[in-house]
């Protein structure tokens, strides 16, 4: 079992997918060659051997993309090592796909489902998705291995570099994301399942090998986030309904479900550097937050937005004029939710500057726990609300809806 576990964090069998999709390190050798300095003037370090793991399973300091050992030294990962693309089809495929796992990309999205589809498959997603990215950014700052080396991976994210590597949380979220909505969506759309299933399974599958393509995660850290994904959904699929319930008709709902997230955020694992685990989570956090307060609110005043009829309805009809609508949906809604995140963050910035007495040219301060965690939960929060609350009834005034 552990060999089977090394070879599949082994960086080479990331770095041969990459090759096979037209993918190369410039200046590196073939791997069964002596490597040799790239023209990036970066010394390549000779890799281990193969089905070797690059970091202990028992414990790990740190990040070997944030900084490794060699020899019992700490070293920098220095020069980004250049590449070349060889199919593009698939470098713009995969990069596309990878981006449909970003926290940007479910906060802005997932909305569109609450605008244009049904605010009950948005509240479940959005609810699914927190639960999951929780489980799997803690767990990942828990076990502290690494992301794959660089070379002989090519690497095409720079920002979560200083992240650990297991398990990937895009790819538990696009797994949870996909197939929570292809089990939820039956009791009120009507569609073909077999239709639904193959989306849910090809957008998951994209997603999963993008994130081997741009070399941030290894074969193994992608197999078990998948797995984990399914047994999240497996463990609490029975608990839906009643959470649905508890969420949107208990009293203390508004309040335990924030405090509870915002809690979660302070109790997040500290590392020894710096990274955006915490700082992705508690945006993540903060944003289920005000969407499960604004859905509370939509409940009580009897303004749910659901679809008319019978459940389940059938899919609402693309003519040119609902497409229409449905854009000036997405950009109205945008742009409200852009607007309130600019201006509930340098609000919040400036209070918390002020409090703590910090210069508001230091920019590092924001990475600082008492700063970062409540200025990102208090920005996505209200994210949530204006999402959940506000954007429908701009809308209605708009004609949109």
């Amino acid at each position: 079992m552990q060999e089977l576990l090394a070879y599949l964090q082994d960086p080479e069998l990331v770095a041969r997918f990459q090759r096979r999709c037209g993918l190369f390190l410039v200046g590196a050798a073939h791997p069964s060659r002596r490597r040799t300095g790239g023209h990036t003037g970066a010394s390549v370090r000779a890799e281990g051997p193969r089905g070797q793991l690059s970091g202990s399973w028992d414990h790990q300091d740190s990040n070997s993309n944030y900084k490794y050992k060699e020899n019992g030294c700490a070293v920098s990962d220095g020069t980004k090592p250049q590449y070349e693309v060889r199919n593009w089809l698939l470098h713009i495929l995969f990069l596309f796909s990878a981006g449909l796992g970003h926290e940007i990309f479910y906060i802005t999205c997932l909305p569109c489902i609450h605008w244009s589809l049904d605010p009950f498959l948005c509240r479940r997603l959005v609810n699914m998705w927190g639960l999951v990215m929780y489980i799997g950014q803690v767990m990942k700052d828990l076990l502290k291995l690494p992301r794959p080396v660089s070379p002989p991976v090519v690497k095409l994210e720079t920002r979560v570099d200083a992240e650990y590597g297991l398990p990937s949380t895009h790819a538990m979220a696009a797994t949870s994301i996909s197939f929570t909505l292809l089990f939820s969506a039956p009791s009120r759309l009507q569609f073909q399942f077999e239709v639904g299933l193959l989306i849910a399974v090809t957008l998951s599958s994209l997603v999963c090998l993008s994130r081997l393509y741009t070399g941030m995660h290894s074969v193994l850290d992608v197999i078990c986030g998948v797995v984990m994904s399914a047994v999240i959904l497996l463990l609490t699929y029975p608990c839906w309904e009643t959470l649905d319930h508890l969420q949107l008709h208990t009293r203390i709902s508004p309040i335990a479900v924030p405090a509870l997230l915002l809690f979660l955020c302070y109790k997040y694992p500290d590392l020894d550097h710096y990274s955006t685990t915490r700082g992705d989570t508690t945006t993540i956090l903060g944003a289920c937050a005000g969407s499960s307060v604004g859905y509370w609110v939509n409940e009580q005043l009897g303004e749910t937005f659901e679809p008319q009829g019978t459940l389940p309805v059938p899919l609402p009809t693309l003519t040119a004029n609902a497409l229409a609508l449905c854009t000036g949906r997405f950009f109205v809604g945008v742009v409200a939710l852009v607007g309130t995140r600019q201006i509930v963050k340098t609000t919040s910035l400036h209070v918390l500057y002020s409090w703590y007495r910090v210069s508001k040219n230091d920019h590092n301060a924001r990475r600082r726990k008492e700063i970062e965690v409540p200025y990102k939960f208090t920005t996505y929060t209200a994210v949530g609300l204006v999402h959940s609350i506000l954007t429908n009834r701009i809308f209605i005034l708009l004609g949109l809806l």
